[in-house]
């Protein structure tokens, strides 16, 4: 009989995993992705849990979700709706039904469905699945009294016991698409090292799970298959954007022959990239977690001046409070790359939802005329290679740097290629000369770029003052001068002007398009993935995506001017589009704008993108 069973072969599928925020759904879903990224598969994750720390079992607004998008090629989205969604109670089931399509599979626990589950969830009758008119095909299952059997002679308490229930739905899961379970043991005995019971109670319920699909067939007719087409030869691994930010810092101090510093203090949803780096004093990174968001500024901005290579990590609250520290890297010059992981706001706002909202305070959030270069990651695996362009600008240029990356792009994840470092550009910062000893002063700039000199105190004849009080351009002395202060503030402002960035590039319909689509961010994949189903229905349109946006690229004006229509489409209420209307004239954008905290869904993009058309 188990061999009967039809293997469908797809070229994409939408997985989205949810339960109870502490039913292990984000591990069930980076073990599915792991997978997924080990055997070719590109992906795309979006891990969407709640803000409240501990909400009530069962409750609405507990519920944590996982969703990852698998693709023979390439994938540019977590995908807008499930194929098949995992709800682990009723109360996953009433909130997340809505992200499946209508010929999902729909897996659930009917242990997690008792008359207390189903008023929690706020059901009025006990068939939840009739109550909601759901007619796809759905595999219910008495998960947790088959886990609670499966571990019966292991020796562990209820509590214990229950927390592999997401193990099981695993299993399913990996059945339902014909996974080798090898990876998945891998990856529960590295992770559960020190625990090994515990590594082999999982391993033992995702067999479970398996098999138990393979010897009832779960009530399904097939299962399926996303096989790999292309795929460019080398080591890929699952990485989240916080990690990949964290590598590309280690990376570009490597190359600097600089040490890492990281002064921070833990802020959802950039608190990963302190606790990546905490973990490779090995490769000379220090980190220090400061008792406040001031202090973790303030420290990053001691080191560079001591010569290493500094960073500080945060969100948007904590933007606000290093902003007086972020000016003083501004007056002083100092090196130092500020990384905001920008959640939904103001204030406490959404903490762990996603939005674009802190562009405008990244670029213009300080006292004074204070420029600073900004530079946005595109998705979590690009995150590697912006956080390195971010600390070679900071280092040749002598200036403070913002990379905004969101939470969405943060906690995600794709199959990222491993680097070869010796192909990424040299990062020579401008130390003083031999020829300076003995007759050098701090502002002494470099004629061509505007930059000024690198001392690192300790060396003899280099003496020098920096400070938060404006100095004379020539001496280095604290000077209140009116033309002096003129110019300080036009060289500074200078300086960050003439710092080269790459053409933005325009994909699709470059010559001829409609409609050009202007993005930047972590937008990217859902803004070119609207453009390629636009372009496959017939439609000229075009994607123009920023990653650079102080300096803005130099073929911005050029590119804004040359399409009959353009839109700025934003997760904020119209920041990108008000600056880029500030820096390019008679330049008039439509504008597509959303601050919902979720991520863009391609459908609505194309949509909206074809009335503007019209």
């Amino acid at each position: 009989m188990a061999n009967e069973m039809k293997v469908k072969e797809l070229d994409q599928v939408v997985v989205r995993f949810s339960g109870d925020s502490g039913d292990g759904m984000q591990l069930a879903g980076n073990i599915f992705s792991t997978i997924s990224a080990t055997v070719g598969n590109d992906i795309s994750t979006f891990p969407d849990y709640p803000a409240d720390i501990r909400a009530p079992q069962g409750s609405l607004t507990g519920v944590s979700g996982f969703q990852v998008h698998i693709g023979a090629g390439k994938v540019f989205t977590p995908g807008d709706q499930c194929d098949v969604l995992v709800a682990m109670n009723a109360a996953a089931l009433k909130t997340q039904y809505k992200f499946a399509k209508s010929t999902a599979c729909i897996i659930i626990d009917t242990d997690s469905f008792k008359k207390s589950d189903l008023e929690k969830a706020a059901f009025q009758t006990e068939d939840p699945i009739a109550e909601m008119g759901i007619k796809q095909d759905v595999i219910a299952a008495p998960i947790t009294q088959m886990v609670k059997d499966c571990l019966a002679d292991t020796g562990m308490d209820n509590k214990a016991m229950l927390k592999c229930r997401n193990m099981f739905a695993l299993g399913l899961v990996c059945w339902l698409f014909n996974r080798d379970l090898a990876i998945a043991e891998n990856y529960l005995r590295e992770k559960f090292a020190k625990k090994p019971a515990i590594a082999e109670a999982n391993i033992k319920v995702i067999r479970a799970g398996y098999d138990y699909g393979h010897n009832t067939h779960a009530s399904v007719d097939h299962t399926y298959k996303v096989e790999t087409t292309v795929k460019v030869p080398g080591k890929y691994m699952d990485i989240s954007g916080n990690k990949a930010t964290a590598y590309g810092l280690i990376a570009a101090a490597e190359k600097a022959g600089l040490r890492l510093f990281l002064g921070s203090y833990p802020i959802t949803p950039a608190t990963d990239i302190l606790h990546e780096l905490a973990k490779h004093k090995s490769l000379g990174v220090t980190t220090v977690q400061c008792e406040d968001e001031i202090a973790g500024c303030a420290t990053s901005v001691g080191a560079a001046f001591a010569g290493a290579l500094a960073v500080t990590s945060t969100s948007g609250p904590g933007v606000c409070l290093k902003s007086e520290a972020m000016n003083l890297a501004v007056i002083t010059e100092l090196p130092l790359v500020v990384v905001n992981v920008q959640r939904g706001g103001p204030s406490t706002g959404l903490p762990t939802k996603s939005e674009q909202t802190d562009l405008l305070q990244a670029l213009f959030g300080r006292n004074g005329e204070s420029p600073m270069p900004v530079i946005a990651a595109a998705s979590p695996t690009q995150c590697f290679d912006a956080a390195y362009d971010a600390c070679k600008i900071a280092l040749e240029h002598m200036t403070p740097v913002v990379l905004l990356t969101d939470a969405f792009v943060a906690n995600g994840s794709g199959a990222w290629k491993l680097p070869d470092l010796a192909s990424y550009p040299a990062i020579n910062p401008p130390y003083v000369t031999p020829e300076m000893k003995d007759n050098y002063t701090p502002y002494q700039r470099n004629p061509e770029t505007g930059v000024r000199y690198w001392a690192i105190p300790g060396q003899e004849g280099y003496t020098h003052i920096l400070g938060g009080l404006e100095k004379d351009s020539k001496t280095g002395a604290i000077s209140t001068a009116p033309d002096n202060h003129d110019l300080m503030c036009r060289l500074r402002a200078e300086k960050v002007e003439r710092i080269p960035v790459p053409d933005v590039k325009v994909e699709g319909c470059a010559d001829d398009a409609d409609l050009l689509i202007v993005g930047f961010g972590g937008t990217y994949g859902h803004l070119y993935s609207a453009m390629q189903e636009m372009n496959q229905s017939g439609k000229k349109v075009a994607l123009a995506h920023f990653t650079h946006l102080n300096p803005l690229p130099k073929n911005t004006a050029e590119v804004l001017k040359k399409y009959p229509k353009v839109v700025v489409a934003e997760q904020n209420l119209g920041q990108f589009a008000g600056y880029l209307r500030m820096k390019v004239d008679g330049f008039v954008p439509y504008q597509y704008n959303e601050v919902k905290g979720q991520p863009f869904v391609v459908a609505e993009l194309v949509k909206a993108f074809e009335e503007i058309i019209k």
